[in-house]
């Protein structure tokens, strides 16, 4: 059962609102690249290639953008600067396209994976537990019955806000004592949620970045001990992002890659950024899909995301 795949108007308001500052962003800095050019030269390609770069695209997916382009100026012998905004939008598409075969449109929950359990990781201020009160409120709309454990135990905020959540939103919370075993945690949030027929499992864990063998034992163990109760959980590790701390985001991207298996990923706070192009990079060079994108403080300013449309809002469409 797949949810959220359709792309409403008000989503798509809330997408191009969202993105706005970086759209300025980029395309103020695209127009002094072009500046008092009629074609696109190596000098354009030069300002090209910085503008992608500092507007948080990341180096390797910009020299893929670069090279395609090359081979379309290469090929069609004369591109005007006019045709740029539209020679990328395509190339950009396209590379997103290729890189990820099918949008993701948020979770697709199967019928035999009841309860279906995310784990979700990421370090400290990212959006962490408020991606998963959102979550939890956006499935629960979708008819599903849904369960959220608290197993970040090392602060009591994070105990705190997701309890908020669920309170807000009429969703049981399991938790324990601080600075109890995350494990634990996790064990009786999947005891519970199969006593009570629960559809969804959201699981918060602690939003360090220390050593990425501790990090590594730790997420282990909490999958090990559920393993116990939902042989095949977690179905999915989420890696939540900050988009506004641009280059950041790809590094602690690339750390929890190394310490664990992530399988989706969200990306926070793009609508208070200009480093909106992270999502291309990040999207580009992970090859983990993009499930998510926070665009505001609402519940459902958490977006499925969907590239075609991504691009089509970058670039005014």
């Amino acid at each position: 059962m797949g949810f959220f795949n359709f792309f409403s108007k008000e989503k798509k308001e809330t997408l191009d609102n969202g993105l706005q500052k970086t759209k300025e962003s980029f395309f103020s800095k695209l127009s002094r690249a072009v500046m008092g050019k009629s074609t696109v030269d190596d000098e354009v390609l030069d300002n090209l290639e910085e503008v992608l770069v500092t507007s948080d695209v990341g180096v390797e997916t910009t020299l893929n953008i670069i090279h395609r382009i090359e081979e379309r100026v290469s090929r069609d012998k004369y591109v005007g600067t006019g045709e740029l905004n539209e020679i990328l939008y395509d190339e950009i598409g396209a590379l997103l396209t290729e890189n990820n075969t099918t949008d993701t449109e948020g979770f697709t929950i199967p019928v035999d994976k009841r309860p279906y359990v995310i784990m979700v990781v990421g370090v400290n201020g990212v959006g962490k537990t408020t991606t998963i009160g959102k979550l939890a409120s956006q499935f629960k709309k979708a008819g599903l019955k849904v369960v959220m454990g608290a197993a970040d135990t090392f602060r009591a905020a994070a105990v705190e806000q997701i309890c908020l959540w669920g309170e807000k939103i009429g969703v049981p919370v399991i938790k324990q004592q601080m600075g109890s075993d995350p494990a634990s945690v996790a064990f009786d949030t999947l005891n519970s949620a199969k006593s009570q027929g629960a559809d969804v499992v959201l699981i918060d864990t602690a939003g360090r970045l220390h050593n990425k063998k501790g990090l590594m034992d730790e997420l282990s163990k909490i999958k090990r001990v559920m393993q116990k109760i939902v042989p095949d959980a977690p179905h999915d590790v989420m890696l939540v992002l900050d988009g506004s701390t641009g280059q950041n985001a790809f590094e602690q991207a690339k750390q929890f890659v190394a310490a664990t298996e992530v399988t989706s990923m969200a990306i926070t706070k793009l609508d208070g950024t200009a480093k909106g192009g992270v999502v291309i990079g990040i999207s580009d060079q992970f090859k983990i899909p993009v499930r998510y994108i926070g665009l505001g403080e609402g519940a459902d300013d958490l977006q499925p995301f969907n590239r075609k449309e991504f691009v089509k809002s970058l670039f005014g469409k």
